[in-house]
């Protein structure tokens, strides 16, 4: 159990939504706000102000399984950077479009990053302190 020693991995579990009905929920529920690349679902939890929890979903469409899996770890990593000035008690899904992919593919890990800072600052849930 040395991977628990630390307590990133409990800590990592509890902020992802892994069931369906946390996705249902939140997609049902919440407030959509939308680009070119990714579709950002945000539902405030009203029993809960913990950690911000976060769900990716990611199409066949976008393309293979390396390429989809690429993509969530961008999205993951993009969202957990700016994920501590976002407000306590909110589950997040971001689902990424087709154009994602090739998002990923031409600027990477710093485009995919701007699409979603830019995403969330359209939403009204950016971090304060950015003025980007």
């Amino acid at each position: 159990m040395a991977a628990d020693a630390g307590g990133s991995g409990e800590r990592r579990r509890r902020r992802r939504l892994s069931r369906s009905g946390e996705f249902e929920r939140v997609y049902r529920e919440g407030r959509a706000h939308a680009s070119r690349y990714l579709v950002l679902h945000a539902f405030p939890r009203p029993e809960d102000e913990g950690p911000p929890r976060l769900g990716v979903s990611v199409g066949r469409k976008l393309g293979g399984a390396v390429q989809r899996n690429r993509v969530k770890r961008l999205l993951r990593d993009a969202f957990w950077a700016s994920a501590d000035d976002l407000a306590a008690g909110h589950d997040f899904v971001i689902v990424a479009r087709p154009e994602a992919g090739r998002l990923a593919e031409e600027r990477g890990e710093q485009g995919i990053e701007e699409a979603l800072r830019e995403l969330l600052d359209q939403a009204g849930l950016a971090p304060q302190g950015d003025a980007a």
